[in-house]
């Protein structure tokens, strides 16, 4: 019998809510990319010992921290010929864990029908709240119109879209970056998508290097586009992007760290050090974060 996930995050006591973390590993020697992609994306980031957690793992690190987390993989099993980690078993035992973490869904965009049948078994079954994609990794062109029939599933399901957007750690370094093409994450090809489905919710993940000002226009001129800002340590940050964070997009601007590759530790210790309002930080660090996900409603 499926475990339905729902959400049992006490979001008054929760210092905030990290919307990237990836599960790397089913704790039985399957991992979410292979060896060389492994290595290539932990010595681009400089990553620690433990490049890949378990879901177990990722839940007791959250809760010591007193913070919950959105957990996903990536299904790029056509593009990359490995298999992927299953979603289902990451909603179930996140179901197991629901103080604390937040299961989003990964399809591979490739599959065409089954993915969208996959994507609505994922939802209704098993709860999950959104979906993973990753256009490089899973080497599709997110505005063609060969992918319309799952975002008009997902709009229709209610669920957040959650999008890896500019540069990418995974290939980095390796010739021909293992053949992952950059441009399939230019944000610009998810102002299309956003247009033509106003009512699905699309998170634009990382601060899109290059195309930082892109992610920015687009989130101010789209209602229903949201900025995580995983994946680079705030030092790093585009100052374009901190003074919108700030201000414009205030209530548009997530929290995500992209742990394992990048802790959340680091993450918040160079955020204090940002020119960011103080009324801003718990918007960025839980509030937006809260609203978005539906965190402390029950469905």
């Amino acid at each position: 019998m499926t475990r339905r996930y729902e959400p049992r995050i006490d979001v008054g006591s929760v210092v905030a809510v990290d919307v990237h973390v990836h599960i790397e590993s089913d704790g039985h020697d399957h991992f979410s990319l292979d060896d060389e992609l492994l290595a290539a994306s932990a010595t681009y980031f400089k990553a620690g010992q433990n490049r890949t957690p378990t879901l177990e793992e990722v839940a007791a690190y959250y809760r010591e921290r007193n913070m919950a987390a959105v957990v996903f993989t990536v299904d790029a099993t056509t593009a990359l010929g490995h298999p992927a980690l299953s979603s289902e078993r990451i909603a179930e035992q996140a179901a197991e864990h629901a103080d604390v973490l937040v299961p989003f869904g990964s399809v591979d965009p490739l599959r065409g029908a089954e993915a969208v049948t996959q994507a609505r078994r994922l939802v209704e079954e098993f709860g999950v709240r959104g979906f993973k994609f990753h256009p490089s990794l899973q080497a599709f062109e997110p505005n063609s119109r060969d992918f319309y029939p799952l975002y008009a599933a997902l709009e229709e399901l209610g669920t957040v879209a959650l999008f890896h957007t500019g540069q990418t750690g995974i290939g980095a370094g390796l010739p021909g970056g293992r053949g992952i093409k950059l441009r399939y994450s230019d944000p610009m090809l998810l102002d299309d998508v956003a247009a033509d489905f106003p009512g699905l919710r699309i998170i634009l993940a990382h601060p899109s290097v290059p195309w930082v000002d892109s992610a920015i226009s687009i989130a101010t001129h789209k209602a229903n586009v949201y900025i995580d800002l995983s994946g680079w340590a705030p030092r790093y940050f585009p100052p374009q992007l901190v003074r919108q964070a700030g201000s414009v997009l205030k209530r548009k601007v997530l929290f995500g760290s992209d742990f394992p590759v990048l802790t959340p530790d680091r993450w918040l210790t160079e955020f204090e050090q940002l020119d960011v309002k103080d009324e801003v930080r718990p918007l960025i660090l839980k509030e937006n974060a809260c609203r978005l996900l539906s965190l402390g409603e029950r469905r």
